[in-house]
Protein backbone atom coordinates (compact mmCIF):
# COMPACT_ATOMS: atom_id res chain seq x y z
CA UNK A 1 0.00 0.00 0.00
CA UNK A 2 1.35 3.18 -0.90
CA UNK A 3 1.43 6.22 1.37
CA UNK A 4 -1.30 9.32 0.60
CA UNK A 5 0.74 12.02 -1.51
CA UNK A 6 0.73 15.22 0.78
CA UNK A 7 -1.62 18.39 -0.04
CA UNK A 8 -0.62 20.59 -2.12
CA UNK A 9 -0.09 22.72 0.76
CA UNK A 10 2.01 20.43 2.67
CA UNK A 11 4.24 19.67 -0.64
CA UNK A 12 5.16 23.71 -1.11
CA UNK A 13 6.00 23.61 2.96
CA UNK A 14 8.46 20.26 2.19
CA UNK A 15 9.86 22.61 -1.04
CA UNK A 16 10.66 25.53 1.43
CA UNK A 17 11.64 23.38 3.48
CA UNK A 18 14.49 21.98 1.02
CA UNK A 19 14.79 25.09 -0.79
CA UNK A 20 15.99 26.53 2.49
CA UNK A 21 18.04 23.79 3.62
CA UNK A 22 20.52 24.02 0.52
CA UNK A 23 20.92 27.83 0.86
CA UNK A 24 22.02 27.48 4.56
CA UNK A 25 23.95 24.34 3.77
CA UNK A 26 24.68 23.90 0.35
CA UNK A 27 24.20 20.21 0.74
CA UNK A 28 23.27 18.31 -2.67
CA UNK A 29 19.43 18.26 -3.26
CA UNK A 30 19.53 14.57 -3.32
CA UNK A 31 21.29 14.12 -0.37
CA UNK A 32 18.24 16.59 1.36
CA UNK A 33 15.72 14.80 -0.42
CA UNK A 34 17.06 11.42 1.27
CA UNK A 35 17.28 13.17 4.76
CA UNK A 36 13.30 14.58 4.19
CA UNK A 37 12.63 10.42 4.08
CA UNK A 38 13.99 9.82 7.20
CA UNK A 39 12.24 12.82 8.98
CA UNK A 40 9.01 13.34 7.86
CA UNK A 41 8.59 9.43 6.90
CA UNK A 42 7.25 9.95 3.34
CA UNK A 43 9.39 10.88 0.71
CA UNK A 44 8.59 14.02 -0.90
CA UNK A 45 5.65 13.69 -3.51
CA UNK A 46 6.66 15.09 -8.01
CA UNK A 47 5.54 18.42 -7.23
CA UNK A 48 7.56 18.95 -4.03
CA UNK A 49 10.42 17.73 -6.68
CA UNK A 50 9.40 19.07 -9.88
CA UNK A 51 9.44 22.54 -8.23
CA UNK A 52 12.45 22.82 -5.87
CA UNK A 53 14.31 20.64 -9.35
CA UNK A 54 12.56 23.80 -11.23
CA UNK A 55 14.14 26.94 -8.95
CA UNK A 56 17.48 25.18 -8.51
CA UNK A 57 17.69 24.88 -12.51
CA UNK A 58 16.48 28.82 -12.80
CA UNK A 59 17.94 30.05 -10.15
CA UNK A 60 19.89 33.32 -11.64
CA UNK A 61 16.86 33.80 -13.58
CA UNK A 62 14.63 33.99 -10.79
CA UNK A 63 17.34 36.09 -8.72
CA UNK A 64 17.82 38.47 -11.44
CA UNK A 65 13.62 38.66 -11.81
CA UNK A 66 13.55 39.37 -7.99
CA UNK A 67 16.54 42.00 -7.59
CA UNK A 68 14.69 44.07 -10.20
CA UNK A 69 11.54 44.37 -7.73
CA UNK A 70 13.26 44.20 -4.07
CA UNK A 71 14.34 47.38 -4.73
CA UNK A 72 14.05 48.79 -1.23
CA UNK A 73 15.87 45.65 0.16
CA UNK A 74 18.50 43.90 -1.97
CA UNK A 75 18.26 40.11 -2.63
CA UNK A 76 21.43 39.52 -0.52
CA UNK A 77 20.57 41.09 2.48
CA UNK A 78 17.23 38.66 2.95
CA UNK A 79 17.04 36.21 5.13
CA UNK A 80 17.39 33.03 3.72
CA UNK A 81 13.93 31.80 4.33
CA UNK A 82 12.82 34.44 3.14
CA UNK A 83 14.64 34.65 -0.58
CA UNK A 84 13.71 30.32 -0.76
CA UNK A 85 10.02 31.66 -0.28
CA UNK A 86 9.95 34.32 -3.47
CA UNK A 87 11.88 32.27 -5.78
CA UNK A 88 9.29 28.96 -4.78
CA UNK A 89 6.79 31.45 -5.51
CA UNK A 90 7.68 33.41 -8.87
CA UNK A 91 9.10 29.79 -10.03
CA UNK A 92 5.18 28.53 -9.91
CA UNK A 93 4.06 32.44 -11.08
CA UNK A 94 5.99 31.85 -14.06
CA UNK A 95 6.01 28.01 -14.79
CA UNK A 96 2.43 28.49 -14.93
CA UNK A 97 1.67 25.60 -12.34
CA UNK A 98 -0.06 27.76 -9.74
CA UNK A 99 -2.41 30.60 -9.84
CA UNK A 100 -0.96 33.72 -9.43
CA UNK A 101 -3.88 34.49 -6.71
CA UNK A 102 -2.56 31.04 -5.03
CA UNK A 103 0.82 31.10 -5.40
CA UNK A 104 0.91 34.50 -3.70
CA UNK A 105 -1.44 33.52 -0.92
CA UNK A 106 0.62 30.59 -0.02
CA UNK A 107 4.34 32.26 -0.21
CA UNK A 108 2.71 34.82 2.34
CA UNK A 109 1.27 32.70 4.43
CA UNK A 110 4.39 30.48 4.40
CA UNK A 111 6.48 34.04 5.40
CA UNK A 112 4.11 34.74 7.82
CA UNK A 113 4.24 31.27 9.54
CA UNK A 114 7.89 30.61 9.32
CA UNK A 115 9.36 33.91 9.77
CA UNK A 116 7.31 37.04 10.32
CA UNK A 117 4.38 39.22 9.64
CA UNK A 118 6.71 41.63 8.22
CA UNK A 119 8.49 39.09 6.04
CA UNK A 120 4.67 38.36 4.63
CA UNK A 121 4.38 41.79 3.87
CA UNK A 122 7.38 42.07 1.90
CA UNK A 123 6.95 38.90 -0.13
CA UNK A 124 3.56 40.61 -0.66
CA UNK A 125 4.39 43.57 -2.10
CA UNK A 126 7.37 41.85 -4.29
CA UNK A 127 4.97 39.15 -5.88
CA UNK A 128 2.25 41.36 -5.89
CA UNK A 129 4.64 43.97 -8.24
CA UNK A 130 5.86 40.53 -10.96
CA UNK A 131 2.20 39.80 -10.85
CA UNK A 132 0.75 43.23 -11.75
CA UNK A 133 3.43 43.96 -13.99
CA UNK A 134 2.67 40.10 -15.85
CA UNK A 135 -0.32 40.83 -16.12
CA UNK A 136 -0.11 44.04 -17.98
CA UNK A 137 2.02 42.51 -20.28
CA UNK A 138 -0.14 39.43 -21.16
CA UNK A 139 -2.62 42.09 -21.67
CA UNK A 140 -0.99 43.48 -24.27
CA UNK A 141 -0.16 40.29 -25.69
CA UNK A 142 3.42 40.38 -24.15
CA UNK A 143 4.01 37.11 -22.80
CA UNK A 144 7.38 37.17 -21.12
CA UNK A 145 10.03 35.09 -22.70
CA UNK A 146 11.01 33.77 -19.30
CA UNK A 147 7.46 32.48 -18.72
CA UNK A 148 7.53 30.23 -21.41
CA UNK A 149 10.91 28.86 -20.49
CA UNK A 150 9.48 28.58 -17.13
CA UNK A 151 6.64 26.04 -18.21
CA UNK A 152 9.30 24.25 -20.41
CA UNK A 153 11.67 24.00 -17.66
CA UNK A 154 8.79 23.10 -15.45
CA UNK A 155 7.69 19.85 -18.01
CA UNK A 156 10.93 18.57 -18.08
CA UNK A 157 11.58 18.74 -13.97
CA UNK A 158 8.54 17.07 -13.17
CA UNK A 159 9.44 14.29 -10.91
CA UNK A 160 13.52 14.35 -11.26
CA UNK A 161 15.29 16.15 -8.25
CA UNK A 162 18.29 17.67 -9.65
CA UNK A 163 21.53 16.08 -9.14
CA UNK A 164 24.54 18.12 -7.51
CA UNK A 165 25.97 18.94 -10.82
CA UNK A 166 22.63 20.96 -11.56
CA UNK A 167 22.15 22.31 -8.32
CA UNK A 168 23.13 25.68 -7.46
CA UNK A 169 24.70 27.65 -4.11
CA UNK A 170 21.95 27.10 -1.71
CA UNK A 171 22.13 25.45 1.74
CA UNK A 172 20.47 23.66 4.44
CA UNK A 173 19.40 24.08 8.00
CA UNK A 174 16.42 23.65 10.66
CA UNK A 175 12.73 23.12 9.51
CA UNK A 176 11.53 26.37 11.50
CA UNK A 177 8.87 25.90 14.19
CA UNK A 178 6.60 23.67 11.97
CA UNK A 179 6.29 19.96 12.88
CA UNK A 180 4.21 17.47 11.08
CA UNK A 181 2.44 17.00 7.98
CA UNK A 182 -0.68 19.20 8.86
CA UNK A 183 1.35 22.21 8.89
Amino acid sequence: MTPASPSRRQARRDALFLLYQREVTGRPLDELVAGHRLRESYPPDDFTLAVVAGVVQRLDDLDARLRGHATDWPLERLAPLERSVLRLALYELESGLTPPEVAIDEAVRLARRYASDEAGALVNGILGAIAREREAHEGRGEIRESSAAAREGAGRARGVAATDGEARGTKDGTRGEGGGRGD
